[in-house]
């Protein structure tokens, strides 16, 4: 996304502003997400960031995240086998 849009922003007291709704919307923001605030020629720039539990890093890795879509491209062509009711049912199904 490439949109470029502005908005003037007033800082109120303790230094806090509010994000526009439009703003909020189009970068799909939500109350208790985090911004990071960079300086760059002079200008604060915002960008929004979600943080993963550590827990939960390994889902978001970029290895694991390939075998995901792989998985969902192999579903969405059919290229999946049905549910087996036993694990002998299975096995008879990979020695195919």
């Amino acid at each position: 996304m490439r949109k470029t849009t502005s908005s003037l922003l007033k800082i109120k007291r303790h230094f806090q502003i509010t994000l526009p709704a439009g703003l909020r919307k189009l970068l799909n923001i939500e109350e208790g997400d985090f911004l990071e605030a960079e300086i760059k020629n002079s200008k604060i720039i915002l960008k929004p960031r979600k943080l993963i539990d550590a827990d939960q890093a390994w889902f978001w890795s970029k290895e694991w995240q390939k075998g995901e879509k792989q998985a969902e491209k192999d579903i969405q062509e059919g290229k999946v086998s049905p549910a087996f009711k036993t694990a002998k049912e299975l096995k008879k199904a990979l020695h195919k």
